[in-house]
């Protein structure tokens, strides 16, 4: 049977999330806690693969297994494993044609970033911070040009892996929270290129800063050259909401740790 979970996670203390070598990625400690729950080796698919320091609000992923236990079961049993930082939310069986990665529609990232002339202390590694003053509107304009079916190759890692650099941006939201110095920045697409939402941020901030104008995207986004734009934006406060998926899957859409993030 196929099954999946909807994961919850901290990346601060982690290398991403893909495994790698040194395991300490949140797919190693998800996989090695499943490994002892069920007591033989499951490897998992993901929705989204998240850079080091990016927090999850629900990745998802499936696998499948001959073991037979009560989804409550998956939760309880994996999350004894897991460190205190990742925690399975939610296991529900799927059909066999759903996939984790191949069956979202679109993927959710949201900033949240603290606009001070003093870095974040308490709220270090779970926010981006700048220390210049932020433009709300002309940051709103500027991104009006990235709504759309566009080639993103100004804002691709050279190590993307993506067969395509078009992807279709259907939201960017920019709100400041009312009588207090955080913004939230969201995100929705089909899909994101390596460091995609990063390179978007250093643009967004540094137009936001008055280094450009808001139609200097424009010309990011001709030029389909990293080096067109700005620095990437460092991956404190980003968090992967989570991937969307067709309603008939039955799939919850969000977790309790959507009511805590700003």
């Amino acid at each position: 049977m196929r099954i999946a979970l909807g994961i919850t996670y901290s990346g601060s203390a982690y290398q991403g999330w893909q495994s790698q070598l040194s395991g300490n990625t949140v797919q190693d400690k998800l996989e090695g806690a499943l490994a002892k729950f069920a007591a033989k080796p499951i490897r998992v698919n993901c929705a989204g693969r998240t850079d080091a320091g990016v927090h999850g609000l629900m990745q998802v992923v499936h696998f499948d297994t001959l073991l037979q236990r009560e989804t409550a079961s998956w939760v309880r049993g994996t999350n004894a494993f897991l460190p205190r930082d990742i925690a399975v939310q939610w296991a529900q069986l799927v059909p066999g044609e759903f996939h984790s990665r191949g069956s979202a529609i679109a993927r959710r990232y949201a900033y949240v970033v603290l606009e001070s002339a003093v870095r974040p202390s308490v709220e270090a590694g779970r926010v981006g911070w700048v220390y210049r003053s932020l433009n709300g509107h002309a940051m709103r304009q500027a991104a009006l040009h990235l709504l759309g079916e566009h080639d993103f190759s100004s804002f691709r890692a050279a190590q993307c892996q993506a067969k395509s650099p078009v992807k279709t941006v259907q939201k960017i939201e920019i709100t400041q929270r009312p009588g207090s110095s955080y913004w939230r920045f969201e995100f929705e697409a089909n899909a994101f290129l390596h460091h995609m939402i990063r390179n978007i941020m250093g643009c967004l901030v540094a137009i936001g800063q008055g280094s450009h104008p808001p139609e200097w995207l424009l010309d990011v986004l001709a030029a389909r050259s990293r080096d067109a734009a700005a620095p990437t934006f460092s991956p404190d406060g980003l968090y992967f909401l989570g991937p969307v998926y067709e309603k008939h899957f039955g799939l919850p859409d969000r977790t309790p740790a959507y009511d805590w993030l700003p």
